[in-house]
């Protein structure tokens, strides 16, 4: 199970899941048309993505080993 954690106060995230088909969604990134690297949770099965959690003004950090 991918856990965001904020590097600020601590606040985690669990699972999050698709709506379309109830899997787990996968923490991935992307990279936008500037160069700069975006953190976002994906269906596994292509029904999309969505920009990961913020907290404290900032991206979540998620662990990427031992995430699946």
């Amino acid at each position: 199970m991918a856990a965001y954690t904020c590097n600020t106060c601590g606040m985690s995230v669990g699972s999050m899941t698709c709506g379309h088909c109830d899997k787990e969604l996968i923490h991935d990134t992307i990279t936008t048309g500037s160069g700069a690297e975006v953190a976002v949770s994906r269906c596994p099965d292509g029904h999309g993505k969505v920009k990961s959690p913020m907290c404290c003004g900032n991206d979540m950090t998620c662990q990427i080993g031992g995430a699946d």
